[in-house]
């Protein structure tokens, strides 16, 4: 039986060894205040492609605002990237300097 766990020892009993899979770790998609970034494509970024209702995508907006930078959500390393890329993408196409970066969470 290649690949199993089990293994037997020298007094005769098989013994059973688990694998423990470990979650990925998680990282924040953060975005950046800007001074030409408009709120509503904050807003709009944030519920197109992190998928807040408005009144959360409002609050993140207003983080991000009054502190220079907000948490847009919390993935595995290669969601975070591609939603960083996707936003940037989608913000560089409404002519927006919107910076995007990961922070590990925790």
């Amino acid at each position: 039986m290649a690949g199993r766990p089990d293994q037997e020892t020298e007094d005769g009993v098989l013994t059973t060894t688990k694998r423990r899979l470990q979650r990925p770790p998680l990282y924040h998609v953060v975005m950046h205040n800007d001074d030409y970034t408009t709120q509503e494509l904050v807003i709009d970024i944030l519920c197109t492609i992190f998928h807040h209702n408005e009144a959360a995508a409002t609050h993140v907006m207003l983080t991000i605002h009054n502190r220079g930078k907000g948490i847009a959500g919390t993935y595995a390393r290669d969601i975070a990237e591609s939603k960083v890329a996707q936003a940037t993408d989608y913000a560089r196409a409404k002519g927006a300097p919107l910076k995007l970066t990961l922070e590990p969470q925790g």
